[in-house]
């Protein structure tokens, strides 16, 4: 550092920032983060009413698929919004990118609370839903970085890991928030009026902490690092150049990617959101209930990033986050299970008493995976699969002879799914509806609840077993942002940074969901999602074991 820049507080340093002032850039940090995150949350936890306002034309299953790759669809854009965002960040200043980043995601979730649906204007609605899903992908591209990049700038050295997880936290109260006014609003309006437009009213509240966030990011000064790197003249002009042309640089963001960003990604929505899809399509708890017992672990996984970030500053980032990623990794399975057994007892006890398999020939079969809703599955394996798809159980596939209609057997129940290839699309429609008649009835004379049963759900057991899933997401999870900072040169920082961050949060996490549920349609095993979560896991600790070093303590200023 010259002459000219010595006089300056630099961030690192344990003497730099003043508490009240590194008080108000967490504060103003962590509000956006909780407003970000809020809707990510909305979108997740209403998924199923999004699916029948906006895929109404796509077919029950078909449109849950698709409001789940709608979902994932903003994930999808995040790399390419920390690219903007990242480059705007590094070139023109970190607060800059700061505020843009608020504003266009606040514009864009309160006008999800305004649009028409598909029962109104048909196929633009779920065009338009899914433009603003990919603005708000690009928003949330660069808002994490920014966050991050700003409080690690501000924050002593020896507290970075603390300091930068208080941004996690405030993730989990965004939770709060959103699964809050769902409830409340939920309650208040009744089930069938909230399905039928009270769902707006949450996207539209958001234009509350919209205003608060720019209030509190307008009081912000720049980042002490970028006003020393600016008055040296050695702001990069080419950040997106710089952090991925070199190799020096692009080695970094591939080891943060599949070291521990791509198992962080999987892991952490694994331990919310699906597990969200999972308890209330699969085993059919009360949507009420599970908003509830998310609401309970948001507020029980707050502390743990910060707790985990904290720890970070003591023992290092490396072992907490190879740490949850391991426990992640030969967890989930049993955890998954417990909660099944746990919330609703019928259906487990039901599946050991009476299992389900569908007999096929395997060349009848297609992958039940439309996204676009248009594809008609007319052979006599895909109406089976269909079937007990939206039947929400597990089931075994055994061979049929070639050519054999497909047969579901129930215990020793057994009907005959014939094909729908000769039949036109009403006729086949009336076809689809007798064969869910027919397991139905199957289901329930061999007592397969259509619902969990209020009475017998565990919610000690069920919350025990979430909070498995959360401690691993909190240990990876709460010091991610120290580490990530810490890996790379402030010219860089905010573009190198946000790159892996998304791709792992936004492709390998943000797909989770869709793909996970996908597998489980395909083999028809409920538990079957998870291996996709458990071989990313896997892949990041042999990375992280190999070519991750340790960076706590490190200097920023290089």
């Amino acid at each position: 550092m010259n002459a000219s820049s010595s006089s300056i507080a630099t961030p690192h340093a344990d003497a730099g920032t003043q508490p009240s002032q590194l008080g108000m850039v967490v504060f103003a940090s962590a509000l956006g983060t909780v407003f970000e995150w809020y809707e990510f949350f909305l979108f997740g936890a209403l998924a199923s009413i999004i699916a029948v306002q906006f895929f109404a034309g796509a077919g029950d299953t078909a449109g849950f698929i698709f409001t789940l790759l709608t979902f994932a669809a903003g994930f999808a854009m995040r790399p390419l919004g920390a690219l903007v965002f990242g480059s705007i960040g590094d070139r023109l200043g970190r607060k800059v990118a700061f505020l843009a980043t608020i504003v266009l995601m606040g514009v864009t979730t309160v006008a999800i609370g305004l649009l028409p649906t598909y029962a109104q204007v048909g196929t633009v609605a779920p065009a338009m839903l899914i433009a603003l899903r990919m603005a708000q992908g690009i928003a949330l591209g660069g808002e994490y970085g920014g966050a991050a990049t700003y409080v690690a700038e501000h924050s002593p050295t020896h507290r970075r890991g603390f300091y930068t997880s208080l941004i996690h936290g405030a993730a989990a109260l965004g939770l709060v928030l959103a699964l809050a006014i769902i409830y409340a609003t939920r309650v208040a309006l009744g089930e069938e009026a909230f399905r039928g437009w009270g769902w707006r009213i949450p996207f539209l509240c958001s234009a509350l902490v919209l205003a608060l966030s720019i209030w509190a990011r307008m009081k912000l000064e720049e980042s002490p690092a970028f006003r020393t790197l600016k008055q040296t003249g050695k702001v990069s002009k080419s950040p997106v150049r710089d952090a991925l042309g070199r190799w020096s640089h692009a080695r970094l963001v591939l080891i943060a990617l599949f070291g521990f960003m791509a198992a962080d990604g999987a892991i952490w929505y694994a331990a919310h959101f699906y597990a969200q899809f999972f308890l209330e399509r699969s085993l059919r708890v009360e949507p009420s209930t599970v908003n509830l017992l998310f609401i309970a672990l948001a507020l029980t996984g707050a502390p743990l990033y910060v707790l985990f970030g904290w720890l970070s500053d003591i023992i290092g980032r490396k072992p907490v986050i190879l740490t949850g990623m391991v426990l992640a990794l030969v967890g989930y399975v049993p955890a998954y299970q417990l909660i099944a057994r746990a919330a609703n007892p019928a259906l487990v006890e039901a599946s050991e008493r009476a299992p389900v398999a569908v007999e096929v020939d395997g060349n009848d079969c297609s992958f039940q995976f439309d996204p676009v809703g248009t594809a008609r599955f007319t052979r006599s394996c895909d109406l089976a699969k269909r079937a007990l798809a939206r039947a929400g159980v597990s089931y075994e596939t055994v061979d049929a002879p070639p050519g054999a209609p497909a047969r579901i057997r129930v215990g020793e129940q057994v009907i005959t799914a014939a094909s729908a290839r000769e039949l036109d699309a009403e006729a086949g429609k009336q076809q689809e509806q007798a064969i869910d008649a027919q397991l139905r009835s199957m289901l329930d004379q061999a007592g397969y609840p259509d619902r969990a049963d209020p009475t017998r759900l565990d919610l000690p057991l069920v919350l025990f077993g979430l909070l498995i899933l959360i401690v691993p997401a909190s240990a990876i999870f709460g010091p991610i942002g120290a580490a990530l900072v810490e890996l790379f040169p402030t010219q860089v920082r905010y573009t190198a940074m946000s790159l892996p961050y998304h791709i792992g949060t936004g492709w390998f996490g943000g797909f989770m969901p869709a793909i996970a549920f996908a597998i489980v349609a395909e083999t028809g095993n409920l538990f079957s999602g998870l291996d996709y979560v458990r071989a990313i896991a896997a892949v990041s600790v042999v990375v992280a074991l190999l070519w991750w070093r340790e960076t706590r303590g490190r200097d920023l200023d290089f």
